[in-house]
């Protein structure tokens, strides 16, 4: 592993104060952010760096065990052992034995356990058993998951929304607090129940310098007064008079995109459904329709006229609504 000069990393000089090294550390955090070079390898390298290298200068004890060590840090020199170093157990092969091995690194760095690589000769440090020194390796943060409620009109018009989420950091004591931040989602238009929405960086925070993991919204719909979901499709049942089944009628039909005019047929029967291309959920080839269901109501009141006149088409007609 190539030796890193963290200061020069960061472009502050050696006998930079903490603030100093702060203030460089946002600087160029704010300039190679994974948010701010989306696809951008080179980017999100350089922010692991200047991540690793602001970890270990802003806490003291890190900051002089690597000063201490420095350049010569590769070949063991200047070694200071820390208390019970004395007691560790070497094996004849050169290496440790099992039992002490952790907490010895521990002692140093503050635990972590990622960062030893290579390993010890017999008689000493092996030239290049260190590659640089020790370096607690960056690990991602995991991904946490959201669920994110909208209407049904939300989920198919899309567009930018604010949400308030509460997340748990370290504080300046380095004990753990709630806190609330407010992130811009970008909703897709036309976006499904149980669909979910990425917002990079937004997860769980990494440890030794490693970057934050991705936070995921599932989309959960809202049940709606009038439209029913079924997968992309949008569903309307259309309650319609018995004369208006039999005769046919031009009726107004409520959509997710406005009002539309749909010609009834004469003769449609209750349950049978009639198509609106393109008014459902989902996008391109995969957008779905809105479909209008047929629901022939019957009066529950009838006035005596209204009555003679049922019964006069009873009487008169031919039709026969059952064949068995």
């Amino acid at each position: 592993m190539e030796y890193k000069d963290y200061y020069k990393l960061l472009g502050v000089s050696r006998s930079a104060p903490k603030e100093e090294i702060g203030k460089a550390f946002k600087k160029l955090a704010r300039k190679y952010h994974p948010d701010l070079n989306p696809n951008d390898a080179t980017a999100e390298a350089k922010f692991k760096e200047i991540n690793e290298a602001y970890e270990v200068l802003k806490d003291e004890k890190k900051r002089k065990l690597y000063d201490q060590f420095g350049s010569d840090w590769e070949h063991g020199q200047n070694f200071q052992p820390p208390p019970g170093y004395e007691n560790m157990n070497f094996g004849g092969g050169g290496g440790f034995q099992q039992g002490g091995f952790s907490d010895f690194f521990e002692t140093i760095f503050g635990g972590g356990g990622g960062g030893f690589r290579g390993g010890f000769q017999q008689g000493g440090f092996s030239q290049g058993g260190y590659g640089g020194g020790y370096q607690q390796r960056p690990r991602r943060g995991s991904d946490s998951e959201a669920v994110y409620e909208l209407t049904l009109d939300e989920a198919y018009r899309g567009g930018s929304k604010s949400i308030t989420l509460q997340e748990q950091v370290a504080g300046p004591d380095g004990i753990p607090r709630m806190t609330t931040k407010t992130l811009d989602v970008k909703v897709p238009a036309g976006i499904k129940d149980g669909q979910k929405i990425r917002l990079a960086g937004q997860g769980n925070p990494g440890m030794g310098g490693g970057s934050k993991g991705d936070l995921y919204l599932r989309i959960k719909l809202l049940p709606h007064h009038l439209f029913k979901v079924n997968d992309n499709d949008i569903i309307l049942d259309l309650p319609l008079a018995p004369w208006e089944a039999v005769l046919g009628e031009t009726v107004r039909i409520p959509t997710l995109d406005g009002a539309v005019e749909m010609k009834i047929p004469p003769g449609i029967g209750s349950g049978k459904k009639l198509r609106i291309k393109g008014r459902g959920l989902g996008s391109g080839a995969r957008r779905g329709d809105q479909y209008v269901r047929i629901m022939i109501q019957s009066p529950d009141r009838l006035s005596s006229e209204a009555r003679r006149l049922w019964e006069e088409l009873r009487d008169t007609s031919d039709f026969t609504p059952r064949n068995f």
